[in-house]
């Protein structure tokens, strides 16, 4: 049995390859058996309601319900990529912003990509960024600086991201990807 998610640091790998190991110990229950378990019990289809139903029925917290659904139900997981991107950034607006920002970042020595079904995140060691679409075809950058390093930045309330990701601002077209906005996603990938 064997799942793992694509676009992810060795950190992370590593942190993803713990919570395995210690599922037996800390559940008294093999990862096998919990795949058991919620294939044979959980009725429930969508993701969250999956992860609510493991809590309640039997404590299983998030990040362990992760794990055990990447292999019971993979195909909701991070292993296709491209499809969690083309499922995400369907708009054209935000894809140009998403574009924008990829470029951006190109260059940046020891860069992991991570597609996510809610957001595109950029790692070196630990992530440094995020973007995910917005309404009307605007997207929202997260970034692991604080608030006060633009006057532009926000601080993120309940975004879904990291969060190392201390500011985050609100981009409507590719041409906010500016020279300060790079500067910013390169301070943040120097911290990372």
């Amino acid at each position: 049995m064997d799942s793992k998610p694509q676009g992810l640091t060795e950190q992370q790998q590593k942190w993803f390859a713990s919570v395995r190991a210690n599922l037996e110990r800390e559940t008294g229950k093999t990862l096998e058996q919990w795949v058991e378990i919620v294939r044979r019990e959980c009725k429930e289809t969508k993701p969250k309601a999956r992860t609510d139903w493991l809590k309640a029925t039997y404590g299983i917290g998030v990040n362990r319900a992760a794990t055990i659904f990447s292999i019971a139900y993979p195909e909701t997981g991070w292993e296709d990529s491209g499809a969690l991107r083309a499922a995400l950034w369907t708009d054209p607006t935000s894809t140009a912003i998403l574009e924008a920002v990829e470029a951006a970042v190109a260059g940046f020595e020891g860069l992991v990509t991570g597609q996510r079904k809610g957001f595109t995140a950029w790692s070196k060691k630990s992530q440094f960024a995020a973007l995910k679409p917005a309404k009307g075809g605007q997207a929202v950058l997260g970034l692991a600086v604080m608030p006060d390093a633009s006057p532009r930045l926000l601080e993120p309330k309940n975004e879904g991201w990291s969060e190392r990701l201390k500011a985050k601002l609100v981009l409507v077209s590719p041409a906010d990807v500016d020279d300060a906005i790079k500067a910013l996603l390169k301070a943040a990938w120097e911290r990372s």
